[in-house]
Protein backbone atom coordinates (compact mmCIF):
# COMPACT_ATOMS: atom_id res chain seq x y z
CA UNK A 1 0.00 0.00 0.00
CA UNK A 2 2.89 2.11 0.59
CA UNK A 3 5.25 0.97 -1.30
CA UNK A 4 5.77 4.22 -3.47
CA UNK A 5 6.99 6.11 -0.74
CA UNK A 6 10.86 6.13 -0.01
CA UNK A 7 12.90 6.25 3.14
CA UNK A 8 11.82 8.11 6.48
CA UNK A 9 8.08 9.28 4.54
CA UNK A 10 6.96 6.07 5.32
CA UNK A 11 6.60 5.94 9.19
CA UNK A 12 5.54 9.69 9.37
CA UNK A 13 2.66 8.86 6.79
CA UNK A 14 1.78 5.80 8.51
CA UNK A 15 1.77 7.69 12.02
CA UNK A 16 -0.37 10.41 11.01
CA UNK A 17 -3.27 7.80 9.75
CA UNK A 18 -2.79 5.52 12.54
CA UNK A 19 -3.16 8.73 14.84
CA UNK A 20 -6.12 9.79 12.62
CA UNK A 21 -8.16 6.84 13.30
CA UNK A 22 -6.99 6.27 16.37
CA UNK A 23 -6.35 9.22 18.12
CA UNK A 24 -3.82 8.41 21.40
CA UNK A 25 -2.55 5.41 20.15
CA UNK A 26 0.77 7.19 19.12
CA UNK A 27 3.15 6.78 22.38
CA UNK A 28 4.92 10.01 23.17
CA UNK A 29 9.01 8.75 21.85
CA UNK A 30 10.36 11.97 23.99
CA UNK A 31 12.62 11.11 27.01
CA UNK A 32 10.70 13.40 28.99
CA UNK A 33 7.15 14.15 29.46
CA UNK A 34 6.26 17.56 27.90
CA UNK A 35 3.44 20.26 29.30
CA UNK A 36 2.35 23.22 27.97
CA UNK A 37 3.46 26.21 29.46
CA UNK A 38 2.63 29.88 28.51
CA UNK A 39 4.63 31.93 30.11
CA UNK A 40 7.29 34.92 29.59
CA UNK A 41 10.75 34.11 29.14
CA UNK A 42 13.70 35.76 28.35
CA UNK A 43 16.85 34.38 26.43
CA UNK A 44 19.99 35.49 25.98
CA UNK A 45 22.61 34.04 22.67
CA UNK A 46 25.99 33.89 24.22
CA UNK A 47 27.77 36.78 22.78
CA UNK A 48 24.92 39.12 23.17
CA UNK A 49 24.46 41.87 25.77
CA UNK A 50 20.77 42.00 25.01
CA UNK A 51 18.43 39.89 26.94
CA UNK A 52 14.98 39.27 24.50
CA UNK A 53 11.51 38.48 25.71
CA UNK A 54 9.27 35.28 24.14
CA UNK A 55 6.27 32.83 25.17
CA UNK A 56 7.23 29.54 26.51
CA UNK A 57 4.82 26.97 25.05
CA UNK A 58 5.76 23.61 26.93
CA UNK A 59 9.02 22.51 28.85
CA UNK A 60 10.55 19.40 30.37
CA UNK A 61 13.06 18.14 31.94
CA UNK A 62 15.10 18.16 28.97
CA UNK A 63 13.94 21.33 27.24
CA UNK A 64 11.25 23.45 26.42
CA UNK A 65 10.44 25.48 23.51
CA UNK A 66 9.10 28.95 22.79
CA UNK A 67 7.67 31.57 20.60
CA UNK A 68 9.99 34.22 18.91
CA UNK A 69 10.13 37.20 16.30
CA UNK A 70 12.89 36.04 14.77
CA UNK A 71 14.92 32.57 13.08
CA UNK A 72 17.71 31.58 15.80
CA UNK A 73 20.14 28.99 14.15
CA UNK A 74 20.10 25.84 15.39
CA UNK A 75 23.19 24.75 17.67
CA UNK A 76 23.09 28.56 19.07
CA UNK A 77 23.56 28.48 23.28
CA UNK A 78 21.29 30.15 24.97
CA UNK A 79 20.81 31.35 29.02
CA UNK A 80 17.06 31.21 29.78
CA UNK A 81 15.18 33.07 32.81
CA UNK A 82 12.15 31.03 32.83
CA UNK A 83 8.96 32.19 34.81
CA UNK A 84 7.64 28.95 36.89
CA UNK A 85 4.54 30.50 39.03
CA UNK A 86 6.64 32.05 41.57
CA UNK A 87 9.86 31.07 40.61
CA UNK A 88 12.39 31.92 37.78
CA UNK A 89 14.67 28.74 36.57
CA UNK A 90 17.89 29.20 34.84
CA UNK A 91 19.26 27.18 32.69
CA UNK A 92 21.85 27.33 29.91
CA UNK A 93 20.43 25.30 26.79
CA UNK A 94 20.97 24.59 22.91
CA UNK A 95 18.56 25.38 19.46
CA UNK A 96 17.61 22.29 18.70
CA UNK A 97 14.94 23.41 16.36
CA UNK A 98 13.73 26.82 14.34
CA UNK A 99 11.12 26.40 12.47
CA UNK A 100 8.34 29.35 11.03
CA UNK A 101 4.67 28.88 12.03
CA UNK A 102 2.56 28.62 8.95
CA UNK A 103 0.78 31.89 8.57
CA UNK A 104 2.14 33.91 10.66
CA UNK A 105 5.60 36.05 11.15
CA UNK A 106 6.83 34.06 14.41
CA UNK A 107 9.08 30.84 15.10
CA UNK A 108 8.61 28.35 17.09
CA UNK A 109 12.03 27.66 18.58
CA UNK A 110 13.16 24.39 20.22
CA UNK A 111 16.03 24.05 23.23
CA UNK A 112 17.79 21.31 24.67
CA UNK A 113 18.68 22.06 28.15
CA UNK A 114 22.87 21.62 28.83
CA UNK A 115 23.01 22.81 31.94
CA UNK A 116 20.36 23.24 35.22
CA UNK A 117 21.25 23.35 38.76
CA UNK A 118 19.57 20.60 40.86
CA UNK A 119 17.15 23.35 42.81
CA UNK A 120 15.48 23.96 39.38
CA UNK A 121 15.56 20.82 37.84
CA UNK A 122 13.55 20.07 40.73
CA UNK A 123 11.30 22.94 40.98
CA UNK A 124 10.42 22.13 36.79
CA UNK A 125 10.26 18.59 38.10
CA UNK A 126 7.54 19.14 40.98
CA UNK A 127 5.78 21.19 38.50
CA UNK A 128 5.55 18.94 35.84
CA UNK A 129 4.27 16.64 38.23
CA UNK A 130 1.52 19.30 39.82
CA UNK A 131 0.49 19.68 35.98
CA UNK A 132 -0.16 16.48 35.33
CA UNK A 133 -2.08 15.57 38.82
CA UNK A 134 -4.52 18.63 37.85
CA UNK A 135 -5.01 17.41 34.25
CA UNK A 136 -5.51 13.98 35.42
CA UNK A 137 -8.27 15.34 38.38
CA UNK A 138 -10.09 17.49 35.51
CA UNK A 139 -10.36 14.26 33.23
Amino acid sequence: MLSFLKGREKPRLLSKIIEKKMPGFITEKRRFPRISLKSPLRFRARGEQKARSAVSTDISLGGASFLNDGFIIPETIVALEINLLSKVVYPIARIVQSWHLTHSDRYRIGVEFLELNALDRNYISDYIDMQGQIQTQLL
